[in-house]
């Protein structure tokens, strides 16, 4: 779509001033297309189906702290207009329990279940469970892992997918879905956002998790342990039911990592080893 129509529509609405505009191109969007309007607000297109599951998430959590604020969706989809939030996604690898602190009660304890829903996982391509969605993204992360890792790895994760401490009693809840650091605004060193949801119908957990699996540093037992006690959403798990829910989260990650950042593989190693004697 072209962003000279979707900046007269904004203009027709009266969200822009005719005569004071400034629009820049934004880097960063994996498939989207980005664009910066008077330092105010972010137009993002991308496939309709991407963005209505994005907007739905957004117009959900309208008051949630830290989530941008959605202005205008096109009624077919081809773009969404939200807030902009000032700061950058370059993530120092500091404080990362101070930042799982922050994200825990400023965003996954605001998760609300999704009554009458008959899925688990992404919102346009439903598992019939929460398990057979984990075991879906194994499968594709052995995939990539298969040359890295032993294979008694690959059947431990398949394993503790199949384990009934994988079944969730209560939900699903409507979750980020790629809530990584990846998508962390960062302003004078502090959280001030999260962007880019891919929602996910799921257990809180999973985000906590994913969240700290999605960098390589602090990934220990007492930086999880010390986060884990202010989750009020879902189901409240410790010990090793915890810690085999994180291996599997973590052994996604590794596939992701080798994806897109395959310079921090050898960390990840170093963490995978760690969490396998853990559990």
């Amino acid at each position: 779509m072209d962003i000279s129509d979707i900046i007269k529509t904004m203009q027709d609405k009266g969200l822009v001033d005719r005569n004071d505009l400034e629009c820049e191109s934004l880097s960063g969007g994996t498939t989207s297309q980005l664009y910066l309007v008077n330092q105010k607000y972010v137009i993002k297109i991308n496939e309709p189906n991407v963005l209505e599951a994005e907007s739905v998430f957004l117009q959900f959590y309208k008051n949630v702290p830290l989530l941008p604020l959605l202005i205008f969706v096109d009624p077919s989809y081809q773009y969404i207009v939200y807030e902009f939030i000032p700061g950058s996604t370059t993530y120092s690898r500091k404080n990362k329990s101070e930042i799982l602190h922050l994200v825990v009660r400023n965003i996954i304890n605001h998760y609300q279940s999704v009554p009458g829903t008959n899925g688990w996982g992404w919102k346009d391509e439903l598992s019939t469970s929460w398990q057979n969605f984990l075991l879906e993204g194994i499968m594709e992360s052995k995939i990539i892992l298969e040359q890295h890792l032993d294979f008694e790895d690959l059947k431990l994760v398949q394993r503790l997918a199949e384990s009934s401490n994988r079944i969730p009693s209560k939900g699903p809840y409507l979750l980020h879905g790629d809530c990584g650091v990846h998508n962390f605004v960062f302003k004078d060193g502090c959280l001030s956002g999260v962007i880019d949801p891919t929602p996910v119908l799921g257990d809180p957990l999973y985000d906590l998790l994913y969240a700290f699996c999605s960098s390589p540093n602090e990934l220990t037992k007492e930086t999880i342990d010390s986060v884990i006690p202010t989750l009020k959403v879902g189901e409240y798990k410790c010990g090793k039911v915890l810690y085999e829910y994180l291996v599997i989260v973590l052994f996604m990650r590794l596939a992701t990592c080798l994806r897109h950042h395959a310079d921090d593989f050898e960390e990840y190693l170093y963490a995978w080893d760690y969490w396998k004697r853990m559990i």
